[in-house]
């Protein structure tokens, strides 16, 4: 029987089962192949809230969603093409998420007495008809995983672990793509273990050739390579993409980086990440705590080094009055906080855009800092790479801002040369000699004091959280000194807009009937929907805000340029409070709260309606 090769221009893929089916794996295994054939992509991982969900439960289950094609991709996708569902759970929990004439691959073992009263349902929706209007594939995976390493010495257990190799190899002959790369992955993760490695090749292969073979299926799908601009590409996760962006910064200011952090998702992995780079010259050191992860930072940043501190959700409420004293000192500081749904522990695996108003409000006393937002996984790289010049060059502490789906999101990344980028100058304060009398917050035009390494001969002076009286540094509680330090301190971030870009629009006419304003994590939705009505002939525009304190200079402008505006956000409604505080505009919100991604399809109903 001939196989059909029908061409496609993009396709959504959700992996679904377990925590311990391997989803996330295989989702990031067929991510890296995509990539590797030259497809344009992103994906958005969804882990269960708790660590050790039970199995089988809807609570419990894993997914990974990739959207791949031969066009330019903004998002994961909204709505699936495939769907893998290895357990009555995920079929329930993704099910509404499907096109109507969507494909489900489901793994039948997944679909016993068993899993089915854990999932809720009193019949097997792959067997009551219930699924009809959708391309249905049953697949007894589990059997077919141990059939085909029956004589290799492992237990059940390991063999079951082997079964979304069998997915992948059959996803792999649907959409045309070799399975080289993850050949290869295998061979080099097992090198030490021949029979899980053995095992996780032969049940790849015979997921391949069950395609191949069976003659049950009369069509396979193939994605082109996507036109993408010239140029070396890898695949780049938010985290990884933040690491390596602290790496440039510590090279280009010739600056030793120093990262003391205490682990938290979705922040770990960044520590993770920087401890593989010490041939950088990079220093990683896991604190007992928040509070002394970010104490170690300010004295490291003390003593010279470019000082790091990650975090999220709870930890940046712990850090704060650590921050309150780096404010106080005015020395460089960058606070990473990868936002996840609070308060408290909240959700600590699934997104939001949680915590803007606590960067720019959320400290005692007047404490501002500058403030700055990721778009997306590969913006990660320049946004905290600008964080740490600002922190630098003007001496204050920056708060760099992504969250749960950018750091765990992955996309193609066209890495810059090292020669792209913008040097950061880093001076110190020189030693003194004649007795000469050093004056710690004499202040530049940037109104930034100097940077007074330990140990310069010279250079003592006071330091502290107590209020300081300006230029000598002294310990002031003067009533009229205090009013001007607070009032400084607020001018000297507000002075960083005339050193950073003027705001630029992203898609759109300059003036219009609709302006959508976005920041963090909702740049993709937003620029797909915009993109897609502008196509339609409607009059909206798009801008998308990485400096969120201070603002660029230009940004009331272009507000006052539209008749409305509207601010999507993973939230309850933060900048646009800051927003219509700001510059008194009857500003829109459109909030989501639910832990997940905005989705184009959404923002596309919402803009119509204010645009009728």
């Amino acid at each position: 029987m001939g196989v059909e090769t029908k061409i496609l221009e993009e396709v959504v893929i959700k992996f679904a089962g377990d925590s311990g089916d391997g989803m996330q794996l295989t989702g990031g295994q067929f991510t890296n192949t995509s990539a590797l054939f030259g497809n344009d992509l992103g994906t958005f991982p969804d882990f269960p809230a708790e660590i050790r969900a039970p199995q089988g439960t809807l609570a419990g289950v894993s997914g990974y969603q990739l959207n791949f094609g031969s066009k330019e991709i903004f998002t994961p996708g909204d709505l699936c093409d495939v769907l893998i569902a290895m357990n009555s759970a995920a079929l329930k929990v993704n099910l509404s998420n499907l096109k109507s004439d969507g494909i489900i691959i489901a793994n039948i073992s997944g679909f016993d007495v068993k899993n089915l009263k854990l999932a809720g349902y009193d019949k097997s929706p792959i067997d009551d008809g219930s699924l009809e209007g959708f391309n249905l594939i049953k697949m007894d995976v589990t059997k077919l995983t141990r059939d085909a390493i029956e004589d290799i010495p492992l237990g059940v257990k390991e063999k079951d672990r082997c079964k979304n190799m069998f997915v992948l190899g059959f996803l792999y002959w649907m959409f045309d793509r070799p399975m080289e790369n993850t050949i290869n992955f295998i061979q080099s993760k097992f090198s030490n273990n021949e029979d899980v490695r053995e095992a996780n090749l032969r049940v790849l292969k015979a997921g391949y050739h069950y395609g191949d073979t069976t003659e049950t299926f009369t069509t396979r799908f193939h994605v082109e390579k996507a036109k993408m601009e010239p140029g070396t590409y890898r695949n780049i996760m938010g985290n990884q993409a933040v690491a390596i962006g602290l790496v440039a910064a510590s090279q280009r200011s010739g600056l030793p980086l120093f990262l003391g952090s205490y682990p938290i998702t979705p922040a770990s992995d960044i520590l993770h990440e920087l401890a593989k780079y010490k041939n950088f010259g990079v220093r990683t050191f896991q604190a007992e705590d928040e509070i002394a992860a970010i104490c170690s930072c300010i004295g490291a940043s003390f003593g010279g080094s470019l000082a790091i501190t990650t975090t999220s959700g709870p930890g940046m409420a712990l850090k704060a009055e650590a921050m309150g004293l780096a404010v106080m000192l005015e020395i460089p500081l960058i606070i990473c906080n990868i936002q996840r749904g609070g308060p408290s522990t909240g959700l600590p695996t699934k997104t939001e855009q949680s915590d803007l108003m606590q960067a720019i409000y959320g400290r005692n006393g007047e404490c501002p800092m500058p403030v700055i937002a990721a778009k997306s996984p590969a913006d990660c790289f320049d946004a905290v790479f600008e964080a740490c010049k600002i922190s630098v060059q003007h001496m204050t502490p920056v708060i760099f801002l992504s969250d749960g789906y950018i750091a765990n999101g992955a996309e193609p990344w066209k890495f810059p040369l090292t020669s792209q980028l913008d040097e950061i100058k880093a001076e110190f304060a020189k030693p003194l000699e004649n007795n000469e009398k050093f004056l710690p917050y004499q202040r530049d035009e940037k109104l930034s004091r100097p940077w007074a390494v330990p140990g310069t001969k010279g250079l003592e002076h006071r330091i502290g959280g107590l209020e300081k009286e300006n230029i000598t540094g002294n310990i002031s509680y003067e009533a009229q000194n205090h009013e001007f330090m607070v009032k400084l301190r607020e001018e000297k971030v507000n002075r960083i807009s005339d050193y950073i870009p003027l705001q630029e629009l992203d898609n759109g006419p300059e003036k219009g009937e609709l302006l959508v304003v976005g920041w963090g994590g909702t740049y993709g939705a937003i620029k797909a929907a915009v993109k897609e009505l502008l196509t339609e002939g409607y009059k909206v525009s798009h801008i998308h805000l990485r400096h969120l304190k201070p603002f660029p200079k230009n940004l009331g402008e272009i507000l006052n340029n539209f008749e409305k505006v509207m601010i999507p956000e993973i939230n309850n409604g933060q900048l646009v409070k800051i927003i219509r505080d700001k510059f008194m505009i009857p500003a829109i919100p459109y909030n989501k709260i639910q832990g997940i991604p905005i989705q184009k399809t959404e923002l596309i109903v919402k803009i119509k309606e204010l645009l009728q």
